[in-house]
């Protein structure tokens, strides 16, 4: 586990009660545990579960070096080693790359997690009047640390998946009028399907400025029916997804486009030129 997360621990469970040892290690080694795990979710590593286990024991080892006297410099240069030997037993060396990636998000999560847990102790532990705060003698319950981390890491995770799915459909656009070409913010909407006489339509939310000839495409979405102002563009550059020229380009500030300036067509992923 990190120095957060391990000082975290000897703060709460080491200050004004027993300290036993068993139950510190058993406690380093499931956070280590769910650690690893989260990262190796994350970052869809192929990883056996052995090796989740091998790492989360070499980490839970760690927080019996808080008990010797070691300078600060000492602590934290040990701290590093072992955590990166911890990410080498658990996901293996390929390259560089992989591993600052991987000792990275170890890092990320274990932060998120010992800064949450830090925040719940904070929370029960103190109260304050006014300005001034003092200990009110509570402290986090270990059993309740075993179920919350689980649950903190698990909305994490979906947080994470949602936040990729959502990345993973922005692309960046170069759309084609006349002579001039406009760098715009695409998103990719499966759902919206729209193309009028063999020509994918795409939406953007920008003012229409250009003297191309206008038209009116008929749409149906859930909220009703209308005519959408389009204009012919010369042709449409998605970075990633390839170049379309039979494409026209609606006009409307009714449509919600996901913080992007134009809605791409939910067909170009499938119909690449």
């Amino acid at each position: 586990m990190t120095l957060y997360l391990s000082y975290f621990f000897y703060t709460v469970f080491g200050g004004d009660m027993t300290v036993y040892i068993d139950g510190l290690l058993f406690l380093n080694f499931y956070l280590d545990f769910l650690l690893l795990l989260t990262v190796v979710v994350v970052l869809r590593r192929n990883v056996k579960l052995f090796r989740i286990i091998l790492g989360a024991f070499v980490g839970s080892l760690t927080i019996l070096i808080l008990f010797f006297k070691l300078s600060s410099l000492d602590l934290f240069f040990i701290k590093i080693y072992l955590s990166f030997l911890m990410c080498i037993i658990c996901f293996g060396y390929h390259n560089l790359k992989m591993f600052l990636t991987n000792i990275g998000f170890f890092y990320v999560v274990s932060i998120l997690l010992g800064g949450f847990l830090y925040f719940l102790n904070i929370t029960f532990s103190y109260k304050n009047e006014g300005l001034v705060f003092f200990n009110n003698g509570i402290s986090v319950n270990a059993l309740f640390l075993v179920i919350i981390s689980p649950v903190i890491l698990y909305f994490y995770i979906k947080q994470v998946k949602m936040f990729k799915k959502k990345v993973a459909c922005f692309f960046k656009t170069n759309i084609y009028i006349g002579h001039k070409v406009l760098n715009l913010n695409g998103y990719l909407d499966t759902g919206n399907t729209l193309s009028y006489k063999n020509r994918l339509v795409i939406l953007t939310n920008i003012d229409n400025s250009f003297r191309n000839k206008k038209i009116y495409i008929p749409y149906i979405v859930i909220g009703g029916s209308g005519l959408l102002e389009c204009i012919k563009v010369k042709k449409v550059e998605v970075i990633g997804l390839g170049v379309f020229e039979n494409v026209y380009l609606g006009f409307s500030k009714d449509f919600n486009l996901a913080g992007a300036d134009v809605l791409l067509n939910g067909l170009m992923r499938g119909e690449k030129q």
